[in-house]
């Protein structure tokens, strides 16, 4: 074979690797503003997932949003609150809502309160886990559209049901065994308020107070302002990097109570500043306070 013959077999070969590559590549910001969202509301590839309560949809919601509650998208499971659904479950709602590998997807919710703004970066969180790729939040959740007041619709939507046939990301989420032997190694982020990480507090599902030994606290309430939209990609650095560093290829794993306070910093870390090994403790405080055997700070 000719040398010309082996660079163009070679530039065909990287060109199909290339191909299916940037097929799953993310195309839109993992963070969108309301005047984002209404600009693209008629988008075919486009799909609004409105996760608060069914009763709060039907007050008002974003025109073509679908409404999916957050119990869709995480489910106790062994005892335990907020986790990952099975897969074929998963796969089910995905497929219900009518999303597809080729998705644009919105999750928006309401963001009065830490667990409203958290849940709804848990189901940005598990969608990527799920395999779909462009997958954002809206800033300030429908409450920012409201304040904005953009167009509000009270048609309910009907999802066009699709067969969801992705592969899940099994390195976004780990158990207690996976974070015991990651001790000492992968650096471990605790989003919890300092009483709870400083074993002052606990949540009466927890059975004891403290830390994961060697943990560091980044609480997840410091992402947000005070309207519940995320603070400046500047300042966010200035957390970031004054607690972990700017070391993106470094393994970070995160926890709280259940899982769920925890993903906004997961998320940040990931599809905001490009930390490639980000991985969510599921059980978190709740599984691992209630084995006697796992150490505990302080």
């Amino acid at each position: 074979m000719t040398r010309k013959a082996v660079l163009c077999a070679v530039i065909f070969v990287l060109f199909i690797v290339a191909v299916p590559l940037a097929s799953f590549a993310r195309n839109v910001e993992p963070v969108v503003s309301t005047d984002w969202l209404e600009k693209n509301l008629n988008n075919p590839k486009l799909v609004i997932v409105d996760i608060r309560k069914v009763e709060d949809y039907k007050t008002g919601h974003i025109p073509n949003a679908i409404n999916v509650i957050y119990g869709s998208w995480a489910a106790m499971k062994g005892g335990l609150r907020n986790e990952v659904p099975a897969t074929d479950d998963l796969f089910d709602v995905i497929s219900s809502a009518g999303i597809g590998t080729d998705s644009i997807v919105v999750i928006v919710g309401k963001t009065d309160a830490m667990p409203d703004r958290t849940g709804i970066s848990r189901v940005a969180w598990t969608l990527k886990y799920a395999g779909i790729e462009n997958t954002a939040i809206l800033d300030g959740g429908y409450n920012k559209w409201a304040v904005d007041k953009k167009n509000i619709s009270i048609d309910p939507i009907k999802a066009k049901s699709k067969v969801y046939q992705g592969k899940v990301n099994n390195g976004l989420f780990v158990k207690k065994e996976y974070v015991l032997a990651m001790l000492g190694k992968a650096t471990i982020v605790d989003t919890r308020e300092p009483d709870f990480f400083q074993g002052k507090k606990k949540l009466d599902f927890v059975a004891r107070a403290g830390r994961i030994p060697g943990a560091i606290n980044l609480p997840s309430s410091m992402a947000y302002t005070k309207d519940g939209t995320y603070k400046g990609k500047e300042e966010l650095a200035n957390l970031l990097y004054g607690a972990i560093g700017k070391d993106t290829a470094k393994e970070i794993i995160l926890y709280c109570d259940t899982g769920m306070v925890c993903s906004p910093w997961a998320f940040i870390m990931s599809d905001l500043f490009g930390y490639k090994n980000v991985k969510i403790y599921d059980g978190s405080s709740e599984d691992w306070m209630k084995d006697p055997k796992a150490p505990v700070e302080p």
